[in-house]
């Protein structure tokens, strides 16, 4: 545009930033002589540039290492070049740990905190002594370091040397290890964080920790903060019970501990649901959120008193989280969600009429609710009414066929069609002879659904009327019964004079049995010069597989609408003549989105060998939803292609791909489909799903699991454990005990709280006997722990 500034965008790279990368790029090639020249590179102003320069120089490795712990020793006038440098050598390969702990004994605090935070992000495990001096450093900023760089490296020995800074006396350093401790996730660490809940300085951080562990040892001690903290410190408690309520659901699958001692102690004479709605006043969202959650599990009087002051939150997740807790107390909570109800106004009603239980008791006040100014509280009454099952509604559902409000009337007769009822039948042929246009609609609607035979009357005589809507309704109940005279009534409609009746009738007749003159009817259709009657006559002809009539629909292929060519490719879906495939083929690569996408659905449910080439070519489309629609086809196959191309998917750019490609791998059979699942775990976007999806116990998928632990590390071992626990099976629970033995000693470890969490004679036997005999101290440690010893 003249005269004007092109302005760029802020992570593209400039002409000077490109060449400078790019000349980088040819220093790297070089090898080590570059070295001088890259290390001055790390001040470079422009991000990109120095970027570029950590990673040349991580690539050169070893060679690297020196020079770059001399620039932390002796170049430390400019913070860019430092935080380089630590990125550097972090990121190196070859020999880095040696060098950089000869930087732990340098006199100067800032290098010695440099080098502890590289081999913390490294996870050098060979650098745990080192870490564990410098926890006693005499700088507390070293310190500090130290206790973060240990909790990356993790491990046994790093958690005894966190441990012990807990007596360090020096508060600086207490609160960092004890919030390292709780990531930690480390059995081991609650006696220690439990011991500091006595302790009005520490109890709200080593609350939290506790909560961050998801360790269910924390439980007991947590819930007795709860009677006696003071209000911040049982909104802390609180928060953490649920975080390790969350992480044992994670892990094992059903968890309850946390509810069942929650229960436990409703009985005391200060109930818990009473002191936990005191709190709710000074509370954040998230605090009130894990209330409403502990309310919920806690249940009684006091419980529900306080869920329904936390109903009327402005946060969405608060007041979500606090329907769905009384919707968990059930009948305890039903006295007051009723009296509420009764006398609240439309927006209290709005919140509280999904949680109504299924009791015939509640009907009078929900029955209130369908003469509600709010057509949004009159819809939901009339869906509380279906849930419920009570008959006795049905004579006010008809009372309310003409609201005036569509969502209302639709929800009424949803509600009306789902309950029956003796005098259902009666009601509708009365209201079906009502002057009002919107009560008779809504009244032929039901005698279609419910199909009544003594109905057919009212539905010739809406033929016959001049409102469309009303010859709508009545068309749409033809099919349904059986009598010669509606399918009459059906042909004569689709020669109307009215396009939308005819386009109305072409769609009905597809609900029919397969009849000469209906076939003839409907191929005449195909002519008709509207194009909504040629798309429903074509979608009929194939719903009916009407395969005679394949040639007469190829014909609309290229028709110039286009609901008329999808229609056509939809048809051809359901025939199996050569033509008709031949056209599916052709129509996979239309230039009209639309029509492409419709014929790959075509292709899958076809099913045929010589159709998966063209099936898995769009799998690569740059359209996503094309992708999406090649992939479900592709699915649908039992080919030896399959199960590349949907890990192929599983790391598509697009988020619905790849969550599709995970659900379809996730019911595929045979060990080798659930390793394919596996090798999926290292990314962090699919990871919750994968292990969902791990958890479907299909065939082969224990023992694929099983294999997978025999080879498991620290990272995986957790969710394959995780994955074992949820499928809540007793061969499941077999293949937990048998990874105590046969996994790997990270998949030994990852299995002892799970199979503790078993609660079985034969779990505590196994347990005891991998806590002496196993070969690896951290599993005999992680047993002896899950044992409660």
């Amino acid at each position: 545009m003249t005269g004007s500034t092109v302005r760029q965008h802020p992570l593209s790279l400039s002409a000077d930033d490109r060449a400078r990368v790019e000349e980088v790029e040819q220093l790297a090639r070089r090898g080590p002589e570059s070295l001088p020249v890259l290390v001055d590179g790390l001040d470079a102003p422009s991000w990109a540039v120095r970027r570029a320069v950590v990673s040349a120089l991580a690539r050169l490795g070893t060679s690297a290492v020196e020079p770059l712990c001399d620039v932390l020793r002796h170049r430390r006038d400019n913070e860019a070049r430092i935080a380089a440098a630590v990125d550097a050598l972090v990121a190196a390969t070859g020999d880095v740990e040696g060098p950089v702990e000869a930087l732990g004994d340098d006199p100067n605090p800032a290098i010695v905190c440099d080098a502890a935070q590289v081999l913390g992000r490294r996870r050098a495990r060979r650098s745990v002594p080192l870490l564990s001096r410098l926890i006693v450093h005499p700088d507390d900023n070293v310190a500090v370091a130290a206790i973060e760089a240990l909790g990356r490296v993790g491990g046994g020995a790093a958690v005894d040397a966190l441990l012990s800074s807990l007596g360090s006396g020096n508060f600086f350093r207490i609160f960092p290890a004890i919030d390292v401790l709780g990531r930690s996730g480390d059995p081991t660490v609650v006696p220690a964080l439990m011991a500091l809940l006595s302790d009005p300085f520490y109890v709200l951080e080593a609350a939290r920790a506790l909560g961050r562990t998801g360790q269910e040892a924390a439980v007991p001690a947590l819930v007795g903060l709860l009677q006696r903290g003071n209000d911040a410190v049982v909104r802390v408690a609180a928060v953490a019970l649920v975080e390790i309520h969350d992480a044992q659901v994670q892990r094992f699958g059903g968890a309850r501990m946390v509810p069942s001692v929650l229960r436990s102690t409703s009985s005391e004479p200060h109930p818990t649901g009473r002191r936990m709605a005191q709190v709710i006043a000074g509370a954040d969202a998230g605090e009130k959120t894990a209330v409403a959650r502990l309310l919920g599990w806690v249940g009684g009087a006091d419980a529900a008193t306080g869920l329904l002051k936390l109903l009327d939150s402005q946060d969405l997740g608060v007041s979500r989280a606090s329907a769905a807790a009384l919707g968990e107390l059930g009948a305890e909570a039903d006295a007051q969600i009723l009296q509420s109800l009764r006398e609240g106004d439309s927006s209290r009603r709005r919140v509280l009429l999904p949680l109504v239980g299924k009791r015939s008791a509640a009907v009078p006040d929900v029955l209130l609710c369908l003469e509600d100014r709010d057509a949004t509280v009159r819809a939901l009454a009339a869906e509380t009414l279906s849930r419920i099952g009570d008959t006795s509604a049905v004579p006010a559902l008809f009372a309310r066929l003409s609201d005036e409000d569509p969502r209302v009337s639709q929800a009424v007769v949803g509600a009306i069609q789902s309950l029956g009822s003796e005098t259902t039948e009666a009601l509708a042929l009365e209201a079906a002879r009502s002057t009002d246009a919107r009560q008779r609609r809504a009244a032929l609607r039901i005698v279609a659904y419910f199909g009544y035979p003594r109905g057919l009357d009212a539905l010739l005589l809406a033929m016959r009327d001049p409102d469309e809507r009303l010859r709508d309704a009545a068309i749409y109940g033809l099919p349904f019964i059986d009598d010669p005279r509606a399918v009459d009534a059906l042909l004569a409609a689709a020669s109307h004079e009215s396009e939308r009746t005819r386009a109305t009738a072409m769609r009905a007749l597809g609900q029919t049995d397969k009849q000469a003159r209906i076939t003839s009817t409907l191929l005449g259709g195909l002519n008709d010069r509207d194009p909504w009657v040629r798309y429903y006559a074509c979608q009929s002809l194939g719903k009916l597989n009407e395969e005679a009539a394949a040639d007469a629909i190829v014909a609309l292929a290229n028709d110039d609408a286009g609901q008329v060519r999808v229609a056509v490719v939809d048809a051809l879906a359901h025939m199996h003549t050569e033509s008709a495939m031949a056209a599916l083929r052709r129509a996979a690569s239309s230039s009209d989105a639309d029509v492409r996408r419709a014929a790959l659905l075509g292709l899958g449910v076809a099913r045929r060998p010589d159709a998966l080439p063209v099936l898995l070519e769009a799998v690569h489309s740059e359209d996503p939803a094309t992708r999406l629609v090649a992939l479900s086809a592709v699915a649908e196959y039992d080919a030896p292609e399959t199960l590349p191309a949907l890990l192929r998917a599983a790391g598509d750019r697009d988020d619905s791909v790849r969550s599709a490609a995970v659900g379809f791998l996730a019911t595929r059979t045979g060990t080798h489909a659930t390793q394919q699942l596996v090798s999926l775990l290292g990314d962090v976007m699919l990871r919750e799903q994968v292990v969902s999806a791990l958890a479907l116990p299909v065939e082969g998928r224990l023992p694929g699991l099983l294999a997978a632990l025999e080879v498991a590390d620290d990272g995986t071992a957790p969710l394959l454990v995780a994955a074992l626990a949820r499928m809540r099976r007793a061969d499941a629970r077999a293949a937990l005990m048998q990874s105590l033995v046969g996994a790997s000693p990270a998949g030994r470890r990852a299995a002892a709280p799970a199979v503790a969490a078993l609660g079985t004679v034969e779990a505590r036997e196994a347990l005891d006997r991998a806590a002496h005999r196993d070969e690896d101290p951290e599993v005999r440690r992680a047993c002896l722990l899950a044992l409660g010893r």
